[in-house]
């Protein structure tokens, strides 16, 4: 028999269908080519988080039935899957499951699959937005909190009543913002909820491709908001790299680029940082934290295989400050040691 040596290879042989969202910096759904181009090892994961790549992966039978599995695997220096994990990990699953992914499991199979070395769990945040995205894409309805949730984004309940909606419910509305009048609810009605529900949608909206109108109000918003609030709203504006650039532009100014904006630029807003000018904002701006700070995030956002190229340039840039040519330099001490 064949040896099976990725995942694509043990769902089909189980005759399961799947689909594969990448669970990384930002919850997306990977289209069956790209994946196969990463599992093949001919393509850089992405968006990697601390060496690893994080993938979701939803499979179903003739039965209808949907599994998921969450998988955490390490990456290579070069951002590619690192063979032997990936091999430990479908040996380890054809031995609990055999070639049956979908057959009954006992009480210490479950257990085992629980608990391997390559399973994670997401986030709050970023299981609502997963689970809103299975449900539209493979044409389910979505949560019970999906109504209410709607109820009080288009206005339909005092501003107050904000404790009674539900994250997956709003992560659902957002997931559906093309259909029928969301969008425009969404953007129309953005000021006037409680703040704590503008958060919850800001944490569900940089996952997801948002309107033009929408991210320039959630800009707008940026501006006026609580310097703790910021964020929220920044992270927001993940799929607008030249609106994510404006609100750098604008934090620098006001000096607020503090280390919590600029790890949230790494983990969401990293795009922008394809701009030149953003780049040299974002890197002066890191300098200024200290060094272990300043070595943590580089070393995090070289790795995303967009913007590494630019990174790598600017270790050379002649026309860098002093105080980004000493963090430079203790970075070089560093990996050199």
């Amino acid at each position: 028999m064949t040896e099976i040596t990725t995942l694509s290879q043990f769902l089909k042989t189980a005759n399961t269908q799947f689909q594969v969202y990448d669970m990384g910096r930002r919850v997306q759904h990977i289209d069956m080519v790209a994946f196969h181009q990463i599992e093949e090892l001919n393509s850089a994961y992405p968006s990697p988080i601390q060496g690893h790549a994080q993938f979701a992966i939803v499979f179903w039978d003739a039965s209808q039935q949907h599994y998921i599995w969450f998988i955490k695997l390490p990456l290579d220096e070069r951002g590619l899957l690192s063979p032997a994990p990936r091999t430990q990990f479908i040996k380890m699953i054809i031995e609990a499951l055999g070639r049956d992914p979908t057959q009954a499991l006992t009480e210490q199979q479950q257990e085992q699959l629980a608990n391997h070395p390559f399973n994670f769990k997401p986030s709050q945040e970023k299981l609502a937005v997963f689970n809103a995205l299975v449900r539209k894409q493979l044409g389910g309805k979505a949560s019970p909190q999906y109504e209410f949730a709607y109820q009080y984004l288009s206005g339909q309940h005092p501003t107050e009543n904000w404790q009674s909606i539900g994250l997956q419910g709003i992560a659902d509305v957002c997931v559906r913002a093309n259909e029928l009048d969301h969008q425009t609810h969404l953007t129309n009605g953005f000021n006037n909820w409680a703040i704590e529900v503008q958060i919850a949608v800001c944490q569900c909206l940089e996952h997801l491709n948002i309107d033009e109108a929408l991210a320039k109000t959630i800009l707008a918003k940026l501006v006026t908001a609580e310097d703790k609030d910021k964020s929220y709203f920044l992270r927001a504006l993940a799929s607008h790299p030249k609106l994510s650039q404006q609100a750098i532009a604008q934090l620098n100014d006001t000096d607020a680029l503090s280390a919590d904006m600029l790890i949230t630029i790494a983990a969401r807003n990293w795009s922008a940082l394809k701009d030149e000018q953003t780049l040299t904002i974002y890197l002066e701006a890191l300098a200024k934290q200290p060094q272990h700070f300043f070595n943590q995030i580089f070393a995090d956002i070289v790795a995303i295989p967009l913007i590494r190229t630019q990174l790598l340039a600017q270790l050379r840039n002649p026309n860098r400050s002093t105080e980004l040519a000493t963090a430079i330099g203790g970075l070089f001490k560093v990996t050199k040691g």
